[in-house]
């Protein structure tokens, strides 16, 4: 199934994620305006890392499997787009005030982009930018953003949600069950009850402070995002 009619499935699946009372009528992927913002920027997408090569189109055309009846004009406009970065939040702005009651959708445009980025096997720093950049404009949170990232590149290291070992949108009451529990395993005292030296115990002081401030970054960080939501 193409991925213009998996995102008009969700219209059968889900009346708030795709087509709503607020939502343009008929579904997405049927939708020109839509069809024409996605290919724009899945082919300004090729040009963020500064090289736009012509068999990246195949690349665009296996993810995102335009109809076959509309292939010519999606090749047309993908080449056309594909000269330039430039003109590519337009597009993103567009999409966003088109289907800004239609979150999951959104998203789903926004993990399809970072297939074409990941196909070539490496993502640049210029690409991934771009893929931020798009996403702000779609309104999503940075929380969003990071999720999508961590499932096609892994999540960071240092990222707060891989140190507590839960995922981006996880309640905010699996979050400090989890801060506690790492923290209870973590904690130095453990370390001397058993007996072990002092080279151990320095280790599990640093653990449990990276697990306190991991806790206390994504609270910084979702208290800010809700007090964003409130303005």
């Amino acid at each position: 199934m193409s991925f213009w009619r998996n995102i008009a499935g969700l219209a059968v699946r889900n009346l708030d994620e795709a087509e709503c009372a607020e939502c343009p009528p008929g579904l997405p992927g049927e939708d020109p305006a839509f069809s024409t913002a996605v290919t724009a920027l899945g082919a300004k997408l090729a040009k963020a890392d500064g090289r736009a090569h012509a068999d990246e189109y195949d690349t665009f055309a296996e993810v995102f499997q335009p109809e076959p009846a509309s292939m010519g004009n999606v090749r047309r406009l993908y080449q056309l787009a594909r000269q330039t970065t430039r003109g590519f939040e337009s597009y993103a702005r567009r999409l966003s005030k088109r289907y800004r009651h239609c979150p999951q959708l959104l998203e789903d445009v926004l993990d399809g982009l970072f297939y074409v980025a990941t196909s070539d096997g490496a993502v640049t720093a210029d690409e991934l930018a771009y893929l931020e950049r798009v996403s702000e404009l779609f309104g999503q949170s940075p929380l969003v953003f990071r999720r999508v990232k961590a499932t096609h590149l892994g999540a960071e290291a240092n990222d707060p949600y891989t140190v507590l070992g839960v995922a981006h949108d996880a309640p905010d009451a699996d979050l400090r069950a989890a801060w506690k529990a790492q923290l209870s395993e973590a904690h130095p005292d453990r370390a001397r009850a058993r007996g072990l030296p002092a080279e151990f115990i320095e280790v599990a002081e640093a653990k449990a402070a990276s697990i306190n401030a991991a806790f206390d970054a994504v609270m910084r960080e979702r208290r800010a995002l809700a007090l964003q939501g409130a303005a």
